[in-house]
């Protein structure tokens, strides 16, 4: 399948991703739905990766396996994880407390921060086009602090805004190190998804540790949905990761295409969760989503 449609059908994931996101955690806690949710994904790699390590030769598909890499692959895959755990932390922290609407189209202006990542670490220069989509997105974004007045969310002191903002920032650097991992350090999708997913939950253990030593934590009760996360997520980003690993896969038009899911959290957020102002906020995200476009 072509790195286009695999990036598609990941973006399509995704919006059911956010979706079971915002299910899981009304009025629960977050680090044990985060723990949870990460360590589905992870219960899924390990018995891969002890049949790899124990008979790789029977493994079905080649493509499963997911050892024989060195130290200093190890040491790249948890840094991946420590960045992606702070990321997610931020980012279900601050899905909780704004509507999906809201939330999810905060998170799509992550091509904006790759652009400029790469203009201020790498000295590129954007394409007039790119600077219009630039323009695009933040006057998008703008206009959502607007919307968001109106649903008593004031863009300049809610924590809930600034949590989606760090952990889109962390996202897009996550997504250049993705590249790098993939087409620089030679590591297969299965490799960087299986150790980053097991390494993502042993670093979540310790702060889970002291969530539930504090006297005033927020009650935690199990939902199905955050199963549902975990595994939507292990498709979701298999798809992505298999793109990015394609010789011709572009990251400038990946990342802005997967960040369509918004179109789907959007729609679900709306329709199942009767948020408001679906006019002001279709009009939002299409200016956000014609800034993806004119990125690519």
């Amino acid at each position: 399948m072509s790195w286009l449609l695999l990036t598609i059908a990941s973006a399509f994931l995704l919006g059911f991703y956010d979706y079971f996101k915002k299910v899981a955690l009304r009025g629960n806690a977050v680090l044990p739905v985060l723990f949870g949710s990460v360590a589905a994904g992870a219960l899924v790699w390990l018995p891969f990766v002890i049949w790899s390590a124990w008979a790789p030769d029977s493994l079905p598909y080649r493509a499963l396996m997911v050892t024989g890499i060195s130290y200093h692959d190890h040491f790249l895959l948890f840094t991946k994880a420590a960045l992606v755990g702070m990321s997610w932390l931020l980012g279900y922290y601050g899905i909780q407390s704004l509507p999906l609407s809201i939330a999810t189209p905060i998170r799509a202006t992550g091509p904006l921060w790759t652009i400029g990542f790469a203009v201020l670490l790498f000295h590129e220069s954007p394409s007039p086009k790119q600077w219009l989509g630039v323009a695009a997105i933040l006057a998008s974004f703008f206009a959502f602090t607007f919307v968001g007045r109106n649903e008593g969310i004031h863009f300049h002191r809610n924590k809930g805004v600034f949590f989606m903002i760090g952990a889109t920032l962390l996202g897009a650097t996550s997504s250049l190190y993705d590249k790098f991992l993939l087409q620089k350090a030679n590591l297969t999708p299965c490799q960087v998804q299986a150790w980053f997913t097991i390494y993502t939950t042993l670093i979540l253990l310790p702060p889970l540790a002291f969530w539930l030593r504090l006297p005033s934590r927020k009650k935690f009760h199990w939902h199905w949905a955050i199963t549902a996360i975990g595994l939507t997520l292990l498709v979701a980003d298999i798809l992505f990761f298999t793109a990015i690993a394609q010789p011709d896969a572009l990251i400038s038009l990946i990342a802005p295409v997967r960040r369509a899911s918004v179109i789907v959290s959007f729609l679900l957020g709306i329709f199942l969760f009767g948020e408001k102002q679906l006019r002001a906020k279709g009009i939002c995200i299409a200016g956000i989503i014609t800034g993806l476009i004119l990125l690519s």
